[in-house]
């Protein structure tokens, strides 16, 4: 009996171990036929090449395969049409070079039409107020160029921004400040609790030590974590407590997350420069210009 059952169970272990191999092998032919398919495609979804010549219809497809998509996702606009048709950018942007190329513009032409479209994000929109009053802040007063970030504690993206913001302060001493506004994303349960934790020992003058120890155990925050690092951090445990149970907490951050909602932020981090939200990578190479330009501006203003 117990050699029958050695053997089901290592027969069993075989067809197993042979169908998960047959799943990798599924996937991987499937990866590469979908990415087979946007480069050789002669249909993509939502594009519509009706009244375009061969030749014409030649070139759209080169410039799609070629080109990146705005909306940031990294792949060609072809590839995001296949592999994200509810994509509006990819979309929209097709639509662009499709009428340029209709109306006999050359490739540079339709693609200068591509980038003054609504579907390529400029990198800074015009300047709103943002409400800062009492949100913490790091860096000088009277520093030239202000950034406000609007951020979740469970966001792995914000987690990311900590360094770059961090570098961008760094790169410019003095000049910079950064002010931080709660914007818990609902797709995150414990986001704005944690917002409130933050915001309680805001109180005690500990925002920035209790911001970096929420977003370093931001994979557990639960209620028991949080308490943990507000202690670790050197809170009056009381105090906070009170704080953080608060009625004045909770309204603080849905004050923060309603001041977001109504300039447009949509997606965690989302960071304005002097009251311009900022749509491009938050990388040094990428956001560096942008902020020698705006201190130029504030250099003229003095």
């Amino acid at each position: 009996m117990t050699t029958r059952r050695i053997a089901g169970l290592c027969t069993l272990g075989v067809v197993l171990l042979g169908c998960a191999a047959f799943g990798v092998l599924r996937v991987r032919a499937q990866q590469q036929q979908q990415q087979q398919d946007w480069k050789n495609a002669q249909k993509l979804p939502g594009v519509d090449f009706t009244g375009l010549t061969p030749k014409q219809t030649s070139l759209v497809y080169k410039m799609l395969r070629e080109q990146n998509c705005s909306c940031g996702c990294g792949m060609k606009m072809a590839q995001c049409r296949i592999e994200d048709p509810g994509c509006t950018y990819s979309k929209g942007l097709a639509g662009v070079i499709i009428d340029a190329v209709k109306h006999g513009k050359s490739e540079n032409e339709a693609l200068v039409a591509a980038a003054d479209s609504k579907f390529t994000p400029k990198l800074l929109d015009p300047p709103v107020p943002i409400p800062v009053d009492g949100s913490p802040v790091m860096g000088p007063a009277n520093a030239q160029i202000t950034l406000v970030e609007f951020s979740d504690f469970q966001c792995p993206y914000c987690a990311k921004a900590i360094g770059q913001l961090d570098a961008v302060l760094k790169a410019y001493p003095g000049k910079v400040k950064l002010i931080f506004k709660q914007f818990p994303l609902s797709m995150h349960s414990q986001a704005a609790t944690s917002a409130a934790a933050a915001l309680a020992a805001h109180q005690q003058g500990k925002f920035w030590e209790m911001h970096n120890a929420l977003f370093a155990h931001r994979d557990k925050l639960s209620k028991q974590t949080i308490l943990e690092q507000a202690q670790a951090v050197g809170l009056d445990m009381k105090r906070f407590q009170a704080d953080w149970d608060s009625p004045a907490m909770k309204a603080a951050v849905d004050r923060d997350q309603k001041d977001g909602d109504k300039i447009g932020v949509e997606a965690t981090p989302t960071v304005f420069i002097d009251g311009q939200k900022y749509n491009g990578s938050l990388a040094m190479d990428v956001i560096k210009p942008v902020i020698e330009a705006e201190l130029k501006k504030a250099q003229k203003r003095n």
